[in-house]
């Protein structure tokens, strides 16, 4: 399933992309002709390829996506070890970060699904909308439907992803601006100011969503998945035939998509010799990603139970009892075979730690989560979101910090979701950080004393 990458344009290789200066990049061996199939190149994105599940995953998950899957992201996404790092330099920069890095000779490494796509399809949302869409197609679907915040990254996939094979976006977007929008356009003297055209919201309407708003209040009060439903019977009176997604892509298909990114990970990091894998953490926001890698992870090292990595989903939203039932709701939908009389939750339990994350609420940041994330960019040069990926590994950092001997010595992988769009909603509230880290100076070439000197003197 993993495709090879050719060497051109100086990046590399055999299911790699090149790393920064300073870290390091695993590699190896080509993995085995037999599993490159559908993650080589397509020319035709609206064409599904079959899937074929790792052995591992057949023989335990009996809902095998008979649709196939589509080929849109760009994998594998890279993977590479941030800690220590061969720069001085950006070592003390990373534990300026993230102290306590350099107190427990742990090994931090990153796994880049923040380049799964361009600006339009980037993070985790897309390895999951490879197979939803590929079974809107195979249903003959005119338009795709889905819900999420006002600043959704998962919306703005499905929206550039729609687009690009053929099918109207409709998303139903959750903000307390909803009741000043109306369904006037701006040219026509209506009201709209979503966001102020910034981040995901400026992608879903540049691609021509049509966008419809609810409050929060609503959203609880009545439910995404009753929402999803009575705008999908609204399109379907007016003879269209959509697409229901639910918030995140979060279904049992969907999940799908990182039952295929465990399979790429245990490829990669085999090709790093015989270290092992102890943790791996990821931001949780509607389940599906954890389902994915929780279920995959456990039954990837079900026949080698003492080298299995702890999952640790850090979430934003919600409590963990939440996520600990919905998960399991997935791996039944997934068809998840589990041990005598052992329930689905159970089986999530032993294999998942779920940590409260979401500190004052959800896409709400603290000024020490904005700082983290600033501090994190400067000694990395990676950005993290304040809403997911960002917050998951401050609230990460914190718990390393209360159970130190818990990783003391150990390799953890930090699975990078994607968001950066989701940044320039705080842009207020990181200017006077970025002001101290990255100051702006005039340059006074012709001597009027109006910065910093660099007259000709010659």
């Amino acid at each position: 399933m993993i495709a090879t990458r050719t060497k051109r344009l100086g990046l590399i290789i055999q299911g790699f992309c090149c790393c920064p200066p300073g870290a390091r990049a695993f590699a190896g061996q080509a993995i085995p002709s037999s599993r490159i199939s559908s993650m080589s190149m397509s020319m035709q994105l609206s064409q599904a390829v079959p899937y074929d599940p790792p052995e591992w995953a057949r023989k335990s998950l009996l809902a095998i996506p008979k649709d196939g899957k589509l080929v849109i992201a760009n994998l594998p996404t890279p993977l590479y070890q941030l800690y220590p790092s061969r720069s001085t330099k950006q070592g003390h920069l990373i534990t300026a970060a993230f102290p306590v890095l350099g107190n427990l000779d742990m090994k931090l490494f990153v796994k880049r699904d923040d380049s799964t796509g361009g600006v339009e399809l980037g993070g985790n949302k897309i390895r999951k909308l490879e197979f939803l869409l590929a079974e809107a197609l195979a249903l003959d679907c005119d338009c795709v439907l889905t819900i999420g915040g006002e600043q959704s990254n998962h919306c703005r996939a499905t929206a550039a992803a729609s687009r690009m094979l053929g099918m109207e976006p409709h998303l139903i977007l959750r903000t307390k601006k909803a009741d000043s929008t109306t369904t006037t356009s701006v040219k026509n003297g209506g009201n709209d100011n979503l966001s102020d055209l910034v981040g995901n919201v400026l992608i879903d309407r540049m691609v021509g969503s049509h966008i419809y708003t609810c409050t929060p209040g609503e959203y609880g009060r009545i439910g995404s998945q009753q929402i999803v439903e009575r705008l999908a019977k609204h399109l379907t009176s007016l003879g269209k035939k959509p697409y229901q997604i639910p918030v995140g892509g979060s279904n049992g298909l969907g999940s799908w998509g990182y039952i295929h990114g465990v399979e790429e990970l245990v490829q990669q990091w085999k090709m790093a010799g015989d270290q092992f894998l102890d943790h791996i953490v990821f931001a949780c926001g509607s389940g599906g990603t954890a389902a994915g890698i929780a279920l995959g992870i456990a039954l990837a090292f079900a026949q080698d139970p003492e080298k299995i990595p702890t999952v640790h989903a850090i979430g934003v939203c919600d409590d963990p009892d939440y996520f600990y039932s919905f998960v399991a709701q997935i791996a039944n939908e997934m068809g998840l075979v589990v041990e005598s009389d052992e329930t689905a939750e159970a089986f999530v339990r032993r294999h998942l730690v779920v940590h409260q994350g979401k500190g004052l609420g959800y896409a709400v940041s603290t000024q020490e989560e904005l700082d983290f994330v600033m501090n994190f960019a400067q000694g990395t040069g990676i950005v993290l979101d304040p809403v997911y990926s960002g917050k998951a590994l401050y609230q990460f950092a914190n718990v390393v910090a209360e159970n130190p001997n818990d990783f003391r010595g150990k390799n953890v992988m930090f699975w990078h979701t994607g968001g950066a769009l989701g940044l320039f909603e705080k842009v207020q509230s990181l200017s006077s950080t970025i002001s101290d880290i990255a100051p702006c100076q005039r340059l006074d070439l012709y001597g009027k004393g109006i910065g910093l000197n660099l007259t000709n003197t010659e």
